[in-house]
């Protein structure tokens, strides 16, 4: 039976040290993915998020720091694995780390053995991904499958309908603006047209038929995902 290597990101400014995890964390079994900003780190996240079992996260980043990344994670993403890794092992840094949301945290410089260590604790602790179900009224999403279906039927997107109707149903009743909604699906990177949202919001809603109601425009904002009572 095929199984699935477990997948961490590694989030370091460091190239030196991004290279020694990526060789270690390789050498032992794990598919590794590497940021080297704060940007960087929850732009993977999110378009990872369902592939990803653990955060290695650096403390000291360009582009947003370790623990304002941890925070912003936190919001969407409560329980993806983080372990700190940091040369700021002072009493209040390691506080500010838990009351950030982080599982763990590792002073540099660290043992290998004990980070791989700590790591298993860590993903034994979270046990195994469940499959996960979104529902809202009639449409049901299973991410990991990739799986949509709508009043009992399958429903066919593109990668990029997908992934915003993931968005909807992790914020159901709540407005994104085309600019969350770019940053979650097309990348933070992305430099085309606000109104390729309005084009794809368009698509989606052909696709959910009778069902396109739930997909509401918040004029002059952007749009929400609530199904009828």
């Amino acid at each position: 039976m095929y199984e699935r290597k477990r997948c961490v990101l590694v989030a370091d400014d460091e190239e030196r040290i991004l290279r020694a995890l990526r060789d270690l964390l390789s050498a032992n079994g794990y598919f590794v993915r590497t940021a080297r900003t704060g940007r960087e780190t929850l732009e993977l996240a999110f378009r990872h998020r369902d592939e990803i079992d653990l955060l290695l996260l650096d403390v000291m980043m360009p582009e947003g720091d370790g623990f304002s990344v941890l925070q912003e994670l936190r919001g969407s993403l409560p329980d993806l694995p983080v372990i700190l890794l940091t040369a700021r092992d002072q009493e209040p840094d390691q506080l500010q780390g838990f009351r950030c949301g982080a599982d763990d945290y590792v002073a540099k410089p660290f043992s290998t053995t004990v980070l791989l260590a700590r790591m298993e604790a860590v993903l034994r602790r979270a046990g195994p991904k469940a499959p996960e179900i979104l529902t809202a009224g009639a449409v049901t999403m299973v991410p990991e499958q990739r799986k949509v279906e709508a009043g009992g039927c399958p429903l066919e997107l593109t990668r990029r309908e997908f992934g915003m109707l993931y968005c909807f149903l992790c914020n159901q009743g709540r407005v994104l603006s085309r600019e969350q909604l770019l940053d979650s699906v097309w990348g933070y990177d992305y430099s085309g047209d606000e109104q390729t949202v309005d084009t794809h919001v368009k698509n989606l809603r052909l696709k959910l038929g009778p069902y396109a109601g739930y997909l509401q425009t918040a004029y002059g904002v952007g749009y929400k995902f609530e199904a009828a009572p």
